[in-house]
């Protein structure tokens, strides 16, 4: 609601502003829409062009005017969907007549042109959208059919029927109460033997949870009691087990120290034998490069 109360003025602007200055100046704009109006005066038949003004200053005039009412209409959001209707339709010969881009030889005044037609263009989809947004509600086709369908089913059905519509109406209301009074009733009685039967069958779990629970107690303390004595009696095993381990843990623990031993040595000559052969590259190139010098 509030997107639309924004952005409606700012649609609408353009539209006012546009109108306002019609009225005002609309010298500027004649000239450039009478060519238009006296092609649409030849292409019309004599009893439309009769009833229209064909000065291009009246016609100018007449499209401001509507312009402007129409531009407040639909900024203020009264009527907004027949508003932007009404400012779609003035914005088509506007747009064909004071920005015929096609007819232009100078390029830069083609260029010009092409853009404020396209700018037209793209007011003209903003406007549509306005016109067709029912901002959430029904259309009016959607509500007469639905009407019209009201209409039809509440009519009697075959031509020698002596109800009127209104009997045929009443009575289909009434039966239509009396199938919902049904249903619910029944819903009703099914629910309550529902609740009925989880009672009872809560009742007989909680007392059978009740006569077992003794039994299920001392069961527990039986077998916490066995685990207890297995535990205990094989403590001495797994201590004695794990002395008898200890040498030969310590024995692969000192043999996995001198073999990580050795391999940092080896590591380490290698490293003193690169650095060597290194050290001896480097002084055999210092000497080649003096004696180049010489």
């Amino acid at each position: 609601m509030i997107l639309r109360r924004i952005a409606r003025p700012m649609l609408a602007s353009v539209f006012v502003v546009g109108g306002v200055d019609s009225l005002r100046n609309p010298a500027g704009k004649a000239a450039a829409a009478q060519g238009f109006i006296d092609g649409s005066v030849q292409a019309l038949p004599d009893t439309v062009t009769a009833n229209v003004p064909t000065d291009a200053e009246t016609v100018i005039r007449v499209n401001g005017a509507i312009q402007v009412a129409a531009g407040l209409l639909l900024a203020s959001g009264k009527f907004p969907r027949p508003a932007a209707a009404l400012l779609a339709g003035s914005l088509v010969p506007t747009t064909v007549a004071g920005h015929a881009f096609w007819n232009e030889t100078d390029p830069a005044l083609k260029a010009q042109q092409r853009t404020q037609f396209v700018k037209n263009v793209s007011l003209l989809g903003g406007l549509l959208i306005a016109a067709a947004d029912t901002e959430g509600k029904p259309s009016l086709g959607w509500r007469g059919r639905r009407a019209a369908e009201t209409v039809v089913a509440a009519l009697p059905v075959g031509a020698g029927t002596s109800a009127s519509a209104w009997d045929s109406l009443r009575s289909k209301a009434a039966e239509g109460a009396e199938a919902v009074a049904e249903r619910s009733a029944g819903a009703s009685e099914t629910v309550q033997d529902a609740v009925h039967a989880l009672e009872a069958r809560g009742a007989g779990v909680a007392a059978k949870a009740r006569d077992h629970a003794p039994q299920v107690a001392e069961a527990a303390r039986g077998i916490v009691s066995d685990v207890a004595v297995k535990t205990r009696d094989r403590a001495p095993e797994v201590v004695e087990a794990a002395r008898e381990r200890a040498p030969e843990v310590a024995q692969a623990a000192r043999e996995l120290a001198s073999t990580a031993a050795e391999a940092a040595a080896d590591k380490a000559k290698d490293g003193q034998r690169l650095w060597r052969k290194a050290r001896a590259a480097g002084t055999e190139a210092l000497a080649k490069s003096g004696s180049d010098r010489q």
